[in-house]
Formats: structure tokens, C-alpha cells, sequence
């Protein structure tokens, strides 16, 4: 047989051995390249160069180095784990290790690559802390889209989000993974016109996206377990964070009530280092799938994300103070959007930033019916016209008789909570005709009355102040402008000497009380949990809380408010609770008809006006006054950016002459300000250009 060529064909056998001799021949002819080596030792045979991210904080330095992979550590140097590097000077460009010399340092291996960009020879990787790989894909982009987000080092984030390595623990094996759950009843979530079908959602596999303003009472706890169980029951894995460990106990409580142990894992600082790693590593290696815990936590690697849950996110402690500072509300976004997850943002009031995610349709809200509401909510009074008529000085007294009525009610039925907007002994003063701060006259810094000899002193420079007079109206009579929770608690017992009272604040924070007649003063946060309800609350000094110079005062007096409130009797059990404050302003009237999202709603209509946040992006430089100049003269900023200021730094610890100025944008341009802003701090910093300047992304302090 010939085939068209008019050669015979080779037989399939015949053929397919000269193939293996031609392929033979052809490698004979390639000169064989020599072993890779550095310094004499071979380097890994395969994927010999590792790209890893320096554990250095500084913005210039936000890039990856390349490093050889020596072969004894190609086993263990895996994309993930932690590793010590030499750094120093000598790096030329972003893919590149240092050849000799620099002090070593940790880092994690981000991948591993055939060949480097860089055309010298390399630094090897000079050891491998552990084979363990914490620094995942997910995680890895998360901290990267939070650097981005934030104007940040991912170096910075990556500090909030891996713990520190405890080598025993790692030697530890993890427990086994449990079957899933079946789905919970709804439970207390029936109280909701959507929240069966909320839950009946997640069970399912769904990812829904719920802004849900809670009823009063101590249900939500038992409420966000019953979602956190809906969704593993769907074989997915749920993340919750909270504003405080008390809370998270509260709800590590109700998940282990509802699931039974081994489910869930709960992440605070308050378990100490080496469990908080037992714990994250048991998360890592996918044998949890259930976190609550409070700000740390938003970075937990929880797998097969279905559900991202965070409670009463304008409270400040969800708010990172290291940075790049990023809000655990924005972390959690970000991971419900790249995961595509179902998203619950929750809490008895409710900020500006959910009611824009609900404006714009990206959630749903969640909420009971009026009917209900005025159920279970306690009653509201304010001192109004009719009790003005009975007491003249009602307005003008930090506790009106109105307040001491309801108080001595209260205290025949069980405890009664009284709120305090700030902790400690020594009260600020103010005007008693005209309400304008005491000041010193050498400093201008805030007069205050000590109580070991009766008279005024500074409590900025200590100097002592007689004769004192109001510059404004001339007047001569103090009166405090906030009484700390302590002498709350003295002026009470005084007026209640048969009941005892408590204090919960700074020095001794209490979980719970009982259920008897008692006097429990509280600042915001602090309040303990009574049980079966207080049978009233007073929130005093309600214009405190009122008048600080911020555009969230508003919205921060109704969450503390809220938060006290909540923890009342509902008004069909009797209970009340009074609030001393201007009956007419808005957050007042929102609390007397426990309306939080209405609140929320107008506040955002307001801010869309002004074009503050959220409707708007914001960014703030800080520092001293030729610094920031320098750094937005050097930065490339969107067309549209507004710049707003400067305006003296007025904080606690600032320094003399710093300024500020606030860069405004449009939504949609957040992450083109803030690289701009990135890069010109990166260039200067590089150059070792003079002071330092600060860049905050949404500073939630605008004034």
C-alpha cells in the first residue's frame, strides 16, 4: 500500500518507535542546562522562585520580592506559610530579592513562579517558620482589597488578620469537621413578616441581603444563632461579629444552646493568645465553619462562606484603631460581595450607612410591623409642655421631678437603669444661665471642681481659677455639665437611702443583675442585662450627647439611647422609660416612637444635600501644615475631588500647628482617591521627605 506521496506507509508500530527516536535525538542535540544553585546549594527543581510578601508595614514597600527556593525547603516553602527573608538595602524593583547582607525578616510566600523578572542572581528564602499555610487565596485577596480600599500596606492588613504563630499549637491536630445541622424553626424570627422566609433562604442556600432593625429584648442573640444555624445547615460556613466581648458571649451562649459544642468557635481577645490560635487554626483547617467573635474576627478564613452577620455597626469599637483602620461593616461587605454570601447587618438602632444600602437596593430591610412594635417597646416620655407646667425648672434640671416619679414607680416593681453619657468621678462645668463651657483664663482649657478643697481648677494646666465669671452673659453660677456615673450613684443613694445601687463603666463593667429593686447606674455600652426586664430606665443629660461637635451626634445619642431602652419591660408590662432632653429635636422624637430606620433615613436625605458620607467618599490628611500641602500638591487626584480645608487639628495628642483637610468625591470614586493618595505617600516616603503625614479612608470624626 503507498500513500499519496508515493512512499509506502509505516506500519503504527514502526511509526510510533521512529517518533520516540526522533524526540530522543532532538534532546541529545540541546545543550543540558547546569543545576540551579545559589551560593553552591541546589535550588528547588521545580517552581524555584518565591514571591513573598515582606512583613514591613510601610506604604513604598507594599510589593512583592522574589526569593530562590533552596531545595532542602521546596517541601515546606509552600504559597501560604510564613517565612524568615533577608531585607535590606539593595532591592532594586518589585520582583526582586537582595543579594547579601539586610537584617531578616518574616513574611509569607505568595506564590511560586518558574523563572523571576528580576535578571540577577537572587537572595534565598533564608527559612521556613512552619509549613503550616495560613495565608490563603481568599484571605490574600480580601487583605489586598482592604489595602486598596483603605490607602493601606498590605503588610498592615495582614497584621490585623493572621495571629501570631504559636508552634505548639500548630502541633496540635484539629478536631473533626461535624455533619451540618438540620435547618432551626424561626422561632422569635416570627415576629418578623420576613424573617421565616429570611431563614427558610438561608437553609436553602440562598444569599439574602437584610438590613434588620431588631425588636427590643434580649432575643437577637438567640435570633442571630438561629441564622447562623440556617446556613449550616446549608453546608455553608457563617461568620458574626459583634462591638464587645460581652456580646459575643451573649451569643457564643445562644449558638452553643442551638447547635451544641463543636459547631462554632468564639474569637476575642479575652481567651488569650494561644487559644485564640487553637481556635483560628481550627477555622483555617475547615474543621469549624461557625465564628462569632468581635473586630478581629472579620478576617476569620472561614470556608464555604454563606452568611457574613455584624450587630450594631455604628457602635465604635467596630472601627480598627490600627492601621489602615478599616470598619468591620466595610470588611464584611467586601467578603459578601466577592463571596457572593448573604449579607445581615442588625441592631436595635440603625446608622445612615445601612439605610443607604437599603436606598439603593443592595438589601432589604427587616423589620417588625408597628403593631408589634408598640408591643413590646416600653413607653417613652420626654419632659414636655404638660410637665413644664408642673415643675418650671424641669427643663433646666439634670433630673426633673418627672424622672423621680417614674424612678420611685419603678423601684416597686424591680431595677431601674439610669445612663449616664460619661464615666468618672470629676465633673466638667459649665454656665449655669447661658450652658458655655468654664474655662480657664491662662489656657482656655475646661475648669473642673475638685472635691478636696471646693474650688475650680484647669484640667489642662492645673492652675486654680477664683472668682470665676462667664465671658458670654457674665454670669457667676456653675452647674455641671456631666456628672459621672460615681457621683450619680452618691446623689441617688442620698435621695434612695433604702435601695441599693450599682454602678456598671469603666472600673467594673456588670453581665447581669437580678431581678429586684436596685438602682444599676450605667455609661453608654456598660449597661448589664436585668433579669426579666428593667422596669424602667432614666438617660440623662440627653443634651451632652446632643451637642458634641460631630455630624453623627445625632445619630450615636438615639443608638445609646436605644441600647439602654431596649433592655425595659415592654410598655404592656408596664414599663417606661424618661428621656432629659429637648422634646423636639429629631433623634428624641425617633426614640419616643421607636423609629431608629425613619431616623436613619432622614439623616441620609440631610447628608445627601451636604454631600457628606455615605453619599460621598472621603478621605483625611492630616499633619503638619507644609507636609499636607506637599503631599496633595504631589498626588493625582480625580478631577471632581473637592478639598475641604485646612482647619487646625484640635484632637487629643495633636501637635502644634498641625492641619487638616478633608478630600471629598463621588461614590465610585473612592478607589481612584485613595490609590492617588497611596502613591504620593509611597513617593514621599521613599525620598524620606519630612514629617509624618496621616491619610485616614472615611474617617468617621469629620466634625
Amino acid at each position: 500500500m503507498s500513500s499519496e506521496n508515493g512512499h509506502p506507509e509505516e506500519e503504527p508500530q514502526q511509526a510510533e518507535q521512529l517518533a520516540l527516536i526522533r524526540e530522543l535525538v532532538r534532546k541529545a542535540d540541546v545543550p543540558r542546562a547546569k543545576p540551579r544553585t545559589w551560593r553552591g546549594a541546589p535550588l528547588a527543581a521545580e517552581l524555584p522562585v518565591a514571591r513573598v510578601l515582606v512583613d514591613k508595614g510601610p506604604v513604598h514597600l507594599d510589593r512583592l520580592w522574589d526569593y530562590a527556593v533552596p531545595a532542602e525547603l521546596d517541601a515546606d516553602a509552600q504559597p501560604g506559610t510564613r517565612v524568615r527573608v533577608r531585607f535590606g538595602a539593595g532591592a532594586r524593583n518589585v520582583h526582586q530579592g537582595r543579594r547579601e547582607g539586610g537584617g531578616l525578616l518574616d513574611g509569607f510566600i505568595v506564590e511560586r513562579v518558574a523563572e523571576s523578572d528580576y535578571q540577577g542572581p537572587l537572595a534565598a528564602i533564608a527559612q521556613v517558620l512552619s509549613p503550616e499555610p495560613v495565608l490563603g487565596p481568599q484571605l490574600l485577596r480580601l487583605c489586598r482589597a482592604v489595602a486598596d480600599r483603605y490607602a493601606g500596606s498590605l503588610a498592615d492588613v495582614l497584621q490585623l488578620a493572621v495571629p501570631p504563630r504559636h508552634a505548639r499549637i500548630e502541633a496540635e491536630p484539629s478536631p473533626a469537621l461535624l455533619p451540618p445541622p438540620a435547618a432551626p424553626q424561626p422561632g422569635s424570627w416570627s415576629r418578623y413578616p420576613t424573617g421565616p422566609g429570611f431563614l427558610d433562604a438561608l437553609a436553602r442556600g440562598g444569599s439574602p441581603r437584610a438590613v434588620w432593625t431588631a425588636l427590643p429584648g434580649e432575643h437577637w442573640a438567640m435570633e442571630l444563632a438561629r441564622a447562623a444555624a440556617a446556613t449550616l445547615a446549608s453546608r455553608r460556613g457563617v461568620l458574626i461579629v459583634v462591638p464587645d466581648g460581652r456580646s459575643a458571649a451573649r451569643v457564643d451562649a445562644a449558638l452553643g444552646e442551638l447547635l451544641g459544642p463543636g459547631r462554632h468557635v468564639l474569637l476575642t481577645a479575652d481567651t488569650g493568645p494561644e487559644e485564640r490560635y487553637r481556635r483560628w487554626l481550627a477555622v483555617n483547617r475547615g474543621a469549624v465553619r461557625a465564628v462569632v467573635g468581635t473586630r478581629a474576627a472579620m478576617f476569620a478564613p472561614v470556608r464555604d462562606l454563606g452568611l457574613l452577620a455584624i450587630w450594631d455597626d455604628g457602635d465604635g469599637s467596630h472601627a480598627e484603631p490600627h492601621a489602615p483602620q478599616p470598619h468591620a461593616r466595610e470588611v464584611l461587605l467586601l467578603r459578601a460581595a466577592h463571596q457572593k454570601a448573604a449579607f445581615l447587618l442588625g441592631g436595635f438602632s440603625c446608622t445612615v450607612e445601612a439605610a443607604q444600602l437599603v436606598r439603593t437596593g443592595w438589601a432589604r430591610p427587616l423589620a417588625a410591623d408597628r403593631e408589634r412594635i408598640r408591643a413590646v417597646a416600653p413607653l417613652v416620655r420626654t419632659v414636655g409642655d404638660g410637665e413644664l407646667a408642673r415643675d418650671e425648672a424641669a427643663r433646666a434640671a439634670r433630673l426633673p421631678s418627672l424622672a423621680w416619679r417614674v424612678a420611685r414607680e419603678g423601684l416597686e416593681r424591680g431595677p431601674v437603669l439610669v445612663q449616664v453619657p460619661r464615666r468618672g468621678y470629676v465633673p466638667r462645668l459649665a454656665c449655669d444661665r447661658c450652658r458655655e463651657p468654664a474655662r480657664c483664663a491662662d489656657c482656655a482649657g475646661p475648669l473642673e471642681a475638685h472635691d478636696a478643697d471646693g474650688a475650680l481648677h484647669c484640667g489642662w494646666c492645673g492652675r486654680r481659677q477664683d472668682g470665676w465669671h462667664c465671658a458670654e452673659c457674665g454670669g457667676t453660677r456653675l452647674r455641671a455639665r456631666v456628672v459621672g456615673a460615681r457621683r450619680t450613684a452618691e446623689e441617688l443613694g442620698r435621695a434612695f437611702p433604702a435601695v441599693p445601687v450599682r454602678t456598671s463603666g469603666r472600673d467594673q463593667v456588670l453581665d447581669t443583675v437580678p431581678d429586684t429593686p436596685a438602682l444599676v447606674v450605667s455609661t453608654p455600652g456598660a449597661e448589664p442585662v436585668a433579669e426579666g426586664g428593667y422596669a424602667a430606665a432614666l438617660l440623662l443629660d440627653g443634651w451632652a450627647l446632643l451637642s458634641l461637635p460631630d455630624l453623627r451626634a445625632g445619630e450615636e445619642a438615639l443608638r445609646r439611647w436605644l441600647g439602654a431602652a431596649a433592655l425595659v419591660r415592654g410598655q404592656e408590662a408596664g414599663g417606661q422609660v424618661v428621656i432629659v432632653a429637648e422634646p423636639t429635636l429629631r433623634p428624641v422624637q425617633a426614640l419616643v416612637r421607636w423609629d431608629p430606620a425613619g431616623h436613619a433615613v432622614r439623616e441620609l436625605s440631610e447628608r445627601a444635600e451636604l454631600g457628606f458620607p455615605p453619599v460621598s467618599r472621603m478621605a483625611s490628611v492630616s499633619g503638619p501644615a507644609d507636609a499636607v500641602a506637599e503631599l496633595l500638591a504631589a498626588a493625582e487626584l480625580p478631577s471632581e475631588a473637592e478639598l475641604l480645608g485646612p482647619v487646625p487639628v484640635t484632637s487629643r495628642g495633636a501637635a502644634p500647628g498641625e492641619e487638616r483637610v478633608l478630600v471629598r468625591v463621588r461614590p465610585g470614586l473612592g478607589g481612584e482617591l485613595a490609590a492617588a493618595l497611596k502613591t504620593a505617600q509611597a513617593v514621599r516616603l521613599a525620598r524620606g521627605a519630612g514629617p509624618v503625614v496621616r491619610l485616614r479612608m472615611d474617617p468617621p470624626d469629620i466634625g
